[in-house]
């Protein structure tokens, strides 16, 4: 059974959203000074590489980690290809086949910004008609290969429609080995008491 690893390595000079604190790593003891084990002091923000966001990031009453089932991050998911797409709206999308699907993970040329070592602004994203889309169509969690669902230069529309209506948003995704098809998602964020947003591993496995 093949799997893929869809999350981004947590490393230091990892891509951050502008304002965001950035990925520390700091080595507290180490082996090759004497010390009995090697342990580290980890620092970075809530949004840092893949990561879930719950309502609560954008929606004051909004729930949290706390409250997002895990039979919601566990499950079928559709990988759509839309690389060459430069947005992705209502005519994008309605050529999917999203009926009876509940999780949709978008593929598009976000993956190879990985390979830059600072934030790229020019990211493809959703846009705030395919939020609505996606929101009629039943969806519940949606996934994209950069730190944001939303463009640069929005104005938190998309978010706000989508967690509006209990779609958890999966960021930060790298898919750029993944054909497109139906897989098995495995996703498990840090269960953060009260929190709005967590670091997460995700996995997808062929069925």
């Amino acid at each position: 059974m093949k799997m893929y690893d869809i999350s981004v390595p947590f490393a230091e000079g990892l891509p951050t959203w502008p304002g965001d604190p950035s990925l520390l790593i700091e080595q507290v003891l180490r082996l090759e000074k004497g010390d009995g084990a090697r342990v580290s002091r980890i620092t970075f923000g809530d949004h840092s590489g893949t990561h879930l966001d719950t309502p609560a990031h954008m929606l004051e009453s909004g729930t949290t980690l706390d409250d997002i089932p895990l039979s919601l991050l566990l499950g079928r998911v559709l990988v759509a290809d839309l690389r060459g797409c430069a947005a992705i709206g209502v005519a994008e999308l309605a050529g999917l086949p999203l009926a009876g699907e509940e999780r949709l993970l978008f593929r598009t040329c976000n993956s190879a910004l990985w390979s830059r070592p600072d934030f790229s602004p020019d990211f493809v994203a959703l846009t705030a008609e395919g939020a609505e889309y996606l929101v009629s169509q039943g969806i519940r969690l949606v996934g994209i290969d950069y730190l944001s669902i939303e463009s640069f230069s929005g104005d938190g529309a998309v978010h706000r429609t989508l967690l509006g209506h209990d779609v958890v948003i999966l960021e930060g995704l790298d898919l750029s080995d993944v054909p497109a098809g139906v897989y098995e998602l495995v996703c498990l964020p840090l269960r953060i008491s009260g929190g709005a947003a967590a670091p997460a591993r995700a996995v997808l496995r062929q069925f």
